[in-house]
């Protein structure tokens, strides 16, 4: 006990449970008593975190040492309420304290663990005692997992249990009858424990990799969860565990004598550890609760009580988030040189010990002297890399053309001989085994993350080193910039190996056409490279693969194609996410950027990796849709070097389509033709174009003054499409986005038109609050009445919402409005981010209205916290707008895109 808490000073400023012994002795009622001391134990614990922000473990025992006392104090006056001076051999009881309570560490909020052992059969004063022992914890608001054994009860559970096992495996004797509690430790370890050693390492290797599966399968996924994540406090704890467990070690530090860790490697343990605790204890303080998940909200205020402060080009809290990210990494690699020691001690030669088996398949007979060690790719001798320190290339290279796994024993030496690679990033057979590397369709990924892992890509590209666990603070990006990077590389390879091509057909059509291969992969390796020092990265990183492409081996024509790419690959998506792409200007403008065929397939390719790269759920079928549709535009211009179809020939074509699906007399779909302007038939697509004219028939059929006609019942390509049918005036607009708004609806793209009889005509897609369209009938209906509430009468008051809203998210974007010029010769076009947040288009919409301007088109798109809405606008007389009216209305949108109240008129 005292070598438990050996870290924890002046006690008695946590708690001092004699003189509490005294107070309840005296008559003083337990409740209040308790309660205090735990207020005034956890707000002095509280303090010495903010003292010392970075000694985790020692809060942690602290906060054990804390629970410990109160424990002891709600038994003892427990068992003075049912004296028994005389009790039998059964009436005892031993409190034992399990899991990370047992080993003398909880952050402020974790749950008591406790286990309640008596003699069989299990006597009432014992069952008495603990009921009362447990009323006093909960009135305290402890959560506590309690159990209430006998040692018989305890060894049948442990052995079918491995989570009883586990726990039994830190328990500790808390208070009580202590020769109770070490029976049961004894013939626990005799009767459970020997003989089932690999039972339970397979056991809690399958347990690690399903908590992984849950926790998103990285370490590096950019709000962690600190206990139970890949490469957070829980993985330590395993390997603890299996050391406890094979070899009986009391503390991590013994694993060093067990032979499963080097001197160096528990240094690493031990500080990824006490960083780990650190930060756990910070986020349940800040939380006032058990709080595991490092969200983006308490990621700042963390990083500010740990002391870490802005460095030029990194703020505080990035600082913080690329350490968290470089404990997380620490914590993977000793993982793989622990299991592999396990391995070596417990596995019979030739075979792997509680291990996955590989597929062993014929290799060639030499390995330029590296050696196969149960069918992974292993070194001879330990200084057999930096004997040659090419071999250090070598290792990976081999590793990737012959398919094999690499044996943590050389991966250990490559992270210890890192440093040789510096003196090989102009060797040109080292350039070219990279090359190989990089480029290797069914590995590359694979290795790229073990060369990471040992850190010996970064310091081979230390452009790339300077990436490595750095985060993008943002709702947008799901992974580190080096994990994002790493998994685009291995998208690519999916897609070169048919993977993908259900769900990306034309990227892997155009797979097959490329001229250089090698340019794309290079260019997916580089084209984030310069993110985190400031400026524009793509003509940062269009620099930087200037110089690094001929080192790599690349000639001058990809080397500019790299460049090329890395300067664009942002083109594709912003042209197709963020302009009108029925405007003939904005297929000029993208086609004279491009240039060419083959940087087209590329870049369209690299785009698709690149936004599936960022995280689950970024790519959706509305992107696929705008990106294919810009693609194929673009593809005509540059193949036919013009248009096929004029655009009065693709209008007839449009309308003769629409015609025949109809089955209409020509007079009427003439009419209906005659109606709507061309720009109506360019940007719809077929099937809208369908249900609009079912739907304005329809409303015209009735008998009386035209109301407005809206529905909400066609799905287009993951959207809902909401369509209004009204007679036009001013603002309309804005009250349908505000409707859909107040019902949860998230508008993607609105396509605006107007007949020539003075008939608005809008068509917007919208999602639910999941990126997913209406599925559900009720829910569309639901749409409907909102939007149709919204519209009222001409005189009606605008919606509440609008001046109701305040951004919610932990992210400030401070609001911009960028006017495009150029980018259209009939429209203004207006650029405005901003915080997202709901109502934030009907907002905007309702600024442009007020000054009189008319919409045409509106394009949304969202990056994580991030809304980037666009609107083509033209003055009242159809003109774009001069420079007086472009000063008014870009403080109206900053002011409408702040989130302050608005004043303006219906």
């Amino acid at each position: 006990m005292a070598a438990l808490f050996d870290s924890v000073s002046d006690r008695r400023a946590i708690i001092d449970r004699r003189g509490l012994a005294d107070q309840l002795s005296s008559g003083e009622a337990a409740p209040p008593v308790l309660r205090t001391a735990l207020a005034e134990g956890r707000a002095e614990i509280a303090r010495r975190i903010a003292v010392d922000p970075s000694a985790g473990p020692v809060h942690a025992a602290e906060t054990a040492y804390l629970t410990d006392q109160l424990v002891r104090l709600a038994f003892d006056h427990a068992a003075k309420c049912y004296p028994n001076p005389n009790p039998t051999a059964g009436e005892r009881i031993a409190l034992v304290a399990l899991g990370g309570y047992g080993r003398g560490e909880m952050a402020p909020y974790s749950d008591v663990d406790l286990m309640f052992l008596t003699p069989p059969p299990r006597a009432p004063w014992c069952e008495q005692v603990v009921e009362a022992t447990l009323y006093l914890l909960w009135d305290l608001k402890l959560k506590v997992g309690q159990a209430i054994r006998t040692v018989p009860e305890l060894l049948a559970l442990a052995r079918a249990d491995m989570t009883v096992r586990t726990a039994m495996l830190e328990a500790r004797y808390l208070w009580g009858d202590r020769a109770l509690f070490a029976e049961s430790a004894t013939r626990f370890r005799g009767e459970v424990v020997t003989g089932t050693t690999a039972e339970f390492v397979a056991a809690k290797l399958v347990e690690r990799d399903e908590r992984h599966v849950r926790m998103g399968d990285s370490r590096y996924v950019v709000e962690p969860n600190v206990k139970n994540g890949k490469g957070a406090l829980r993985d330590l704890h395993t390997l603890y565990w299996i050391g406890k467990y094979v070899h009986g070690v009391e503390s991590p530090a013994e694993l060093v004598g067990a032979g499963l860790l080097t001197a160096a490697e528990f240094r690493r343990f031990d500080r990824a550890e006490r960083f780990l605790w650190s930060v756990r204890c910070h986020l349940h303080l800040l939380a006032g609760r058990a709080e595991e998940r490092l969200g983006f909200e308490l990621q700042r205020q963390i990083a500010a009580a740990m002391r870490y402060s802005d460095r030029p080009g990194k703020s505080a809290v990035e600082r913080f988030m690329h350490f968290y990210f470089l404990q997380a990494k620490t914590v993977g690699d000793l993982t793989g040189v622990f299991l592999a020691q396990l391995d070596e001690q417990l596995g019979p030669k030739g075979r792997r010990f509680a291990l996955p088996a590989f597929l062993q398949q014929r290799r060639p007979g030499r390995l330029n002297g590296f050696v196969l060690d149960r069918g992974r790719l292993s070194i001879p001798r330990d200084d057999f890399l930096a004997e040659q320190p090419r071999r250090l290339m070598e290792l990976f290279a081999l590793a990737a053309r012959e398919q094999l796994k690499i044996h943590p024993t050389a991966m250990r030496a490559a992270t210890r001989d890192a440093r040789l690679i510096d003196d090989l990033r102009y060797d040109s057979p080292s350039n070219a085994m990279f090359l190989d590397i990089l480029t290797d369709r069914d590995r590359g990924d694979l290795v790229l993350r073990w060369m990471n892992d040992a850190g010996v890509l970064g310091r081979f590209v230390p452009d790339f080193g300077r990436v490595v666990a750095q985060m993008q603070f943002d709702m947008y990006h799901h992974y580190t910039v080096d994990e994002h990077t790493i998994r685009a590389v291995g998208l690519l390879g999916r897609i070169e190996r048919g993977e993908l091509a259900e769900d990306h057909p034309l990227s892997t059509a155009l797979f097959r056409q490329i001229g250089s291969r090698r340019t794309l992969y290079v260019a997916a390796l580089l084209h984030d490279v310069a993110k985190g020092r400031g400026g524009d990265h793509s003509e940062l990183g269009a620099e930087i693969a200037l110089r690094l492409c001929p080192r790599f081996g690349l000639d001058p024509a990809e080397t500019e194609t790299v460049a090329w790419l890395v300067r664009n690959h942002l083109l594709l998506s912003a042209t197709a996410f963020k302009r009108d792409l029925v405007d003939p200007k904005t297929v000029e403008d993208f086609v004279a950027a491009v240039a060419s065929p083959e940087r087209l397939r590329l870049l369209l390719i690299l785009t698709v990796v690149d936004i599936r790269a960022v995280g689950p759920g970024i790519w959706t079928d509305w992107k696929r849709r705008l990106i294919r549709s810009l693609f194929d535009l673009a593809e005509e211009r540059l193949r036919l070097g013009h248009k096929q179809r004029g655009r009065s020939e693709e209008v007839a074509l449009r309308q003769g389509q629409l015609a025949r699906a109809l089955g209409w007399p020509a007079r009427a779909a003439r009419a209906h033709a005659r109606r709507l302007p061309d720009s109506y038939w360019l940007a719809e697509p077929p099937e809208a174009l369908l249900a609009n004219a079912l739907q304005i028939a329809g409303a015209e059929a009735r008998i009386g003054e035209v109301q407005p006609s809206i529905t909400a019942d066609k799905e287009e390509e993951g959207a809902t499409r909401v369509t209004v049918f009204a007679p036009d005036r001013p603002g309309l607009f804005y009250r349908i986005a505000a409707g859909l708004a107040g019902a949860g609806a998230s508008i993607i793209n609105a396509r605006i038109h107007t007949t020539g009889d003075g008939m608005a005509l809008d068509n917007l897609l919208v999602q639910d609050g999941q990126g997913r369209s209406y599925a559900d009938p009720r829910l569309r209906l639901r749409l409907v009445n909102a939007v149709r509430s919204t519209l009222g009468d001409d005189g009606a008051s605008p919606p509440a919402l609008l001046d109701t809203i305040t951004p919610q998210q932990p992210f400030r974007i401070a609001p911009s409005v960028n006017i495009a010029e150029r980018a259209s010769r009939r429209t203004t076009v207006v650029e405005v981010n901003a915080s997202d947040r709901p109502g934030l288009l009907a907002s905007l919409a309702r600024s442009i209205h007020a000054l009189g301007h008319v919409i045409h088109s509106a394009h949304i798109a969202t990056y994580g916290e991030r809304a980037v809405d666009v609107f083509y606008i033209t003055a009242e007389d159809g003109k774009k707008l001069g420079a007086e009216s472009l000063a008014d209305l870009r403080a109206s949108l900053l002011q409408a895109a702040s989130g302050m109240p608005e004043r303006h008129a219906a």
